[in-house]
């Protein structure tokens, strides 16, 4: 663990494995942070946050872009860590350290567009100004589904705001977030002003959480820990920024393109095994397109290759995580099954040699469900895809918004009159227009309803690492 600057092992000498998902094998451990740990990472970012938030912005600027020149030279060496223990295929890792290399050269560049403003007031002689100070000690707990990328989200904004960090990353992927911050740590940052806690989030991460010199949390996850986060930090009131779960609906209209609906079903179904915080979790088609639409679709979706993802460089889908997300991916088809639902693809654990051990598992569509169905109302967090049919506009805008989710939908159509009703209508803080890219750094990117509070990304979300202050001058004129 990184505190105050030195690599540190925890105060208590316990560790935790972690385990590669494809071969069920502990390859690394990672010490287990005690309360005493928390408390000295906390007091080193607090001392030199008064340093740190006084550097001028050349300055934090200089080190973020150093920082990401170490991460695109060590990639090869941390992303080959992060598909051992997140399971993504090679390639799909080396993408996410050239994002989080790009997030840290964006916010290093947007913290120079964070504009105060003067105020004119009625009388002549008083002024009012607004300015932007860093809020002040930052943790940063994040999720193991881009273990890297999403913690560059974090860390990035708040470096370049001028707080000072402790990550949390999460148990089952540590070691390419360590090596993460270790390029941060290389590149030159001053001791305490950014630090890494491992082992038990009911430890670690509640003990940062309650800690009254932590000043936000920024915090990725599900939607019942959001809940319990938002929480702890009532006790005091501190910031939080809350990334959540999602329910995304994908809408198929009959005009629109579909050769690239289908591409991008496919593409935002099963990358990653479908553990995306915007995945699509469920496909809404226009009824006189629906089955031209299932075919196309499964077509496609024979094409992805699965397997070794360490070692064979042309597949596109590993295993998935862990047992848990596993498990929740075929209670999800039992009861889809169940109630009437009908495997058209996939439903089972692939066969030959490679997958007799790991949490392997197809790519699978479902057909003949309903919205009844636990893969029509929860997140599956999974490759798992169920598809139904829709007769009118008003009909499928009901279906997609009947959730306690919103981060993303994804529409398909060329008909502008559909664009402009349902980006109006859907109630999601994100929606891709015949795409399913909507997560993009220069942009904000919210979730509404409980997928989240605040956002990440693009100006706004760097503005939740900053606090506004009011100043009212007087004049003698």
């Amino acid at each position: 663990m990184l505190i105050d600057g030195e690599w540190v092992d925890s105060t208590s000498g316990d560790y935790q494995q972690v385990v590669n998902p494809s071969t069920e094998e502990a390859f690394a451990r990672i010490p287990s942070a005690t309360k005493k740990d928390v408390d000295r990472a906390v007091e080193a970012a607090n001392k030199a946050f008064k340093q740190w938030s006084k550097t001028s912005l050349g300055e934090r600027k200089e080190l973020l872009y150093k920082a990401a020149e170490i991460v695109e030279k060590r990639a090869n060496e941390i992303s080959k860590l992060l598909t051992m223990e997140q399971g993504k295929p090679l390639k799909q890792a080396m993408e996410e350290l050239r994002n989080s290399a790009y997030v840290l050269r964006y916010f290093a560049e947007e913290i120079f567009r964070v504009y105060g403003e003067i105020i004119p007031l009625p009388r002549r002689e008083y002024e009012s100004v607004t300015i932007y100070q860093p809020v002040g000690v930052v943790a940063a707990i994040t999720p193991w589904n881009y273990p890297v990328q999403l913690l560059s989200w974090k860390v990035g904004a708040a470096l370049a705001a001028g707080c000072t960090v402790i990550a949390k990353p999460p148990s089952y992927t540590p070691t390419s977030p360590i090596k993460f911050i270790e390029c941060l740590h290389d590149a030159g940052m001053p001791r305490g002003v950014v630090n890494i806690l491992t082992g038990r989030g009911s430890v670690v991460g509640e003990e940062l959480i309650l800690h009254p010199l932590v000043r936000k949390v920024s915090f990725t996850g599900s939607t019942d820990m959001g809940k319990r986060v938002m929480s702890l930090c009532a006790s005091s009131l501190k910031r939080v920024t809350l990334e959540l779960g999602g329910q995304t609906p994908m809408i198929v209209f009959s005009d629109a393109n579909i050769e690239k609906a289908v591409k991008g079903a496919v593409r935002r179904s099963f990358r990653n095994m479908g553990q995306i915080c915007n995945a699509i979790n469920r496909i809404y088609v226009e009824k006189s397109i629906f089955e031209q639409f299932v075919q196309m679709f499964i077509d496609e979706a024979k094409k992805l290759k699965i397997g070794d993802p360490l070692h064979e460089p042309d597949v596109d889908l590993g295993p998935m995580c862990n047992k848990e997300a596993l498990d929740k991916v075929i209670d999800h088809i039992q009861d889809a099954v169940t109630k009437g639902g009908k495997i058209v693809y996939g439903g089972k654990r692939p066969n030959g040699e490679t997958f007799k051990k790991g949490y392997w598992y197809e790519p699978t569509i479902i057909v003949n469900v309903n919205n009844n169905m636990e893969i029509m109302k929860e997140e599956t967090f999974g490759p798992a895809k169920p598809v139904m049919p829709f007769e009118n506009i008003d009909q499928v805008i009901e279906w997609a918004n009947s959730t306690r989710y919103g981060l993303a939908a994804y529409v398909y159509t060329n008909n502008l009159n559909i664009v402009s009703k349902l980006s109006r209508e859907l109630e999601a803080g994100n929606i891709g227009v015949n795409n399913v890219d909507v997560a993009t750094i220069e942009a904000p990117y919210p979730g509404w309803k409980e997928s989240g509070i605040g956002c990440d990304l693009g100006r706004e979300g760097l503005k939740h690492y900053l606090e506004i202050k009011h100043l009212k001058m007087y004049y003698e004129l």
